[in-house]
């Protein structure tokens, strides 16, 4: 049995807080680990670490610091299957889709590795005779990363990634029950030889750790990632200190699916959107828009797809959704599912019976709301999907927009003026056309619009532009 608490300096920490006991979402019997959290006064003799570490990682080059990624990446594959496992008995999520997100950590690592060596600025023309100027990115010095459940290993990953080839230095703080892969990674982390100080573990409660980390800890950059009242805590936190910030939050993301649709493509996307990882993913699709002229054979269809969907064991073979990850998503969840049954009209539910006491939602799919009910509005993160008739692609694009987020959203057409229109009209951050909802290539930015982010991206390049800051350069000679 795993027993996590803090990583400073290189060092386990005791926990001066309490501790919980671990137990396996997927069987409630199994007990997974066991977890000790730290006070504000760990966080911050972390920040002090990162401090005293931030000016040598700086002085270090770009090429230097990228074989220091390239080493973590190569030693997360070397212990893929472990963290996978520990990930998939701590939240529940299948054991191939967390296979799959290891991997794309360890991608994001080596895609990060190479930047140390790419362009960090431009020669700028001076009006002036025998001037040199120049710009040139420069790391903001201590960076704290929040990070959610839902996605233990990757989201970590690309926060780190980019922070760290940036030169700066990091604190990191997971969410309570992401704790033990968390301290699982570390350990892979420091396996790879990172200098004391250059990151560090603390494991904390939200209130506590999280708290201190965006109200009073001097830090100079923070990125979080998760429900959009603390994240929106958080931005108010920093802005008063004028630390910069990022905050990537809720969504409620649709797909639309026109007459001409080609169904054989689009139910395996709106499935995948929509179940796989039990509907706990911000890019989730929540909402599905149907045209009328499709609508009864597209609902027929939808029934009959979802026989493939397997409910289970995380770590069983084949299963395509497991539990959710904890007690209180569950509660969560399941209050929605009883306003389901109450106020809407439940046009299926998985039936499943399932040989595990765990935290298990049969899958839903709904339909007999109105456009400005909690069903179709808030952000449910769970096994769960709203289905609408829209009369045109008009009103469609009208139902997709009225919400307060904009995280992501796709529309099923065959029909080129239509995907364009929806690419340029729809308010949200990531559009997709044919494709599901969930999942944006590690190169590519990630983010959403209104209630969604704070309006930075993740990922790809832009995750650079948020670690660093433009310093401009001139020499007269």
């Amino acid at each position: 049995m795993l027993h996590t608490v803090s990583i400073v300096n290189g060092k386990s920490l005791g926990g001066a807080g309490d501790s919980i006991t671990v137990k396996n979402p997927s069987d409630l019997s199994e007990i997974v680990g066991e977890v000790t959290f730290s006070t504000p006064e760990t966080a911050q003799e972390a920040v002090q670490a990162a401090r005293v570490a931030f000016p040598k990682w700086r002085r270090l080059t770009g090429d230097e610091r990228g074989r220091y990624l390239y080493a973590m990446g190569e030693a997360l594959e070397r212990h893929l299957d472990e963290v996978a496992t520990l990930a998939s008995q701590e939240m529940g999520k299948p054991l191939a889709e967390m296979k799959g997100e290891v991997i794309r950590g360890v991608n994001l690592l080596k895609y990060y590795a190479a930047e140390g060596v790419r362009a960090v600025g431009h020669v700028i023309p001076s009006s002036a005779q025998n001037v040199l100027q120049y710009t040139k990115r420069v790391p903001l010095g201590v960076a704290a990363l929040i990070t959610p459940w839902n996605f233990p290993v990757a989201i970590p990953i690309w926060k780190l990634a980019p922070a760290l080839i940036c030169g700066n230095t990091v604190v990191w703080k997971p969410a309570e029950n992401a704790s033990l892969s968390a301290y699982k990674l570390m350990e892979v982390f420091m396996e790879a030889g990172l200098p004391e100080g250059v990151v560090n573990l603390v494991i904390g409660r939200g209130q506590d750790v999280g708290a201190y980390l965006s109200e009073e800890a001097p830090i100079d950059v923070l990125s979080f990632t998760g429900s959009t009242g603390t994240g929106l805590s958080v931005a108010a936190g920093c802005a008063r200190r004028n630390v910069k910030y990022q905050t990537e939050m809720g969504g409620k993301n649709a797909a639309i699916v026109l007459n001409d649709a080609d169904l054989e493509t689009t139910l395996p996307a709106i499935i995948s959107g929509a179940f796989r990882s039990a509907g706990q993913k911000c890019t989730a699709t929540s909402r599905v828009i149907v045209e009328e002229e499709i609508f009864e054979p597209f609902i027929e269809s939808f029934i009959e797809n979802m026989k493939a969907v397997k409910l289970g064991h995380a770590l069983e073979h084949g299963t395509y959704l497991g539990p959710v990850a904890s007690k209180e998503q569950f509660e969560k969840v399941q209050h929605y599912v009883q306003l389901a049954k109450s106020e809407a009209d439940v046009i299926y539910e998985n039936q499943e019976a399932i040989g595990y006491d765990g935290y298990y939602i049969h899958p839903l799919i709904i339909t007999g709301v109105s456009s400005d009910h909690r069903l179709f509005q808030e952000e449910i993160f769970g096994p769960v999907v709203t289905v609408m008739k829209v009369k045109n692609f008009d009103e469609a694009i009208h139902l997709l927009n009225q919400t307060p987020y904009g995280l992501s959203g796709s529309v099923f057409t065959n029909n080129i003026s239509h995907a364009l229109r929806f690419l340029d009209e729809a308010d949200i951050g990531m559009v997709r056309v044919n494709l599901e909802t969930a999942g944006v290539e590690y190169q590519a930015p990630f983010g959403g619009m209104k209630q969604s982010s704070s309006h930075t991206r993740e990922q790809g390049q832009a995750a650079l532009d948020f670690y660093s800051i433009v310093k401009t350069c001139a020499i007269k000679y």
